[in-house]
């Protein structure tokens, strides 16, 4: 299966984090790839080496920048 990789920030609600670039816990990510999947977001954060994956209930806000 191919994922339809977009770029853009992601926000979580309270109490979800992704890792950023640094690898701290953060609410919220800047100019990251993601892919929806079923109930999943899959995300890259530049600089961190790992697909992260996130329920979609955790997700407040996606913005594309496309």
């Amino acid at each position: 299966m191919n994922r339809e990789w977009r770029k853009g920030s992601i926000e979580l609600v309270s109490g979800y984090t992704l890792t950023d670039a640094d690898g701290r816990p953060a609410g919220r990510v800047e100019d990251a790839d993601f892919a929806v999947e079923g109930g999943f977001i899959n995300v890259r954060v530049p600089g961190h080496l790992h697909t992260q994956l996130v329920s979609a209930p955790a997700v407040r806000l996606i913005t594309c920048d496309s």
